[in-house]
């Protein structure tokens, strides 16, 4: 897990500087994302889902709808079960389907804020399934608890 939680922080820490860096702030600005040895990290937070499969999925929610408050989200979902769900205005919520080898990216509140709304925070919810159980992994990464935005 340590392996992971870093080779996800590197990923997070390279998106987000890309993303800001596309917002033209500067290193100055942003030099918490990646810093150099003995400044402030930002913080980064794995956590582990478990949906068991439900005999009758309209009757329980996965997980209730919302949208993270971290900058970014990085998403595991076990390649055989669907159950992550984007509400699109107009659309309703819409199935978010796993893809062998890839991760699914969100963008958390802090970013929507730091961005000006630029990057939107996206509303999403996980739904349990009648027939497989489903797993996934989420990486939560967030500024360091001393930065303002």
């Amino acid at each position: 897990m340590e392996t992971y939680q870093k080779v996800m922080k590197g990923l997070a820490e390279e998106m987000v500087g890309l993303m800001l860096g596309s917002l033209g702030l500067t290193y100055k600005d942003t030099k918490w994302v990646k810093p150099k040895k003995g400044c402030g990290h930002a913080q980064g937070l794995l956590q582990l889902n478990s949906y068991p499969v439900c005999p009758d999925p309209t009757r329980a929610m996965g997980l209730a709808p919302h949208t993270d408050s971290s900058l970014l989200t990085l998403l595991y979902q076990s390649n055989s079960t669907s159950g992550l769900q984007v509400h699109r205005e107009g659309i309703g919520w819409v199935p978010v389907h796993p893809v062998n080898g890839a991760l699914v990216v969100n963008v958390g509140d802090l970013m929507h804020i730091l961005s000006n709304g630029r990057f939107e925070s996206a509303l999403h919810r996980a739904v349990v399934n009648e027939t497989h159980h489903r797993v996934s992994v989420a990486y939560f990464y967030g500024p360091p608890k001393d930065v303002k935005i």
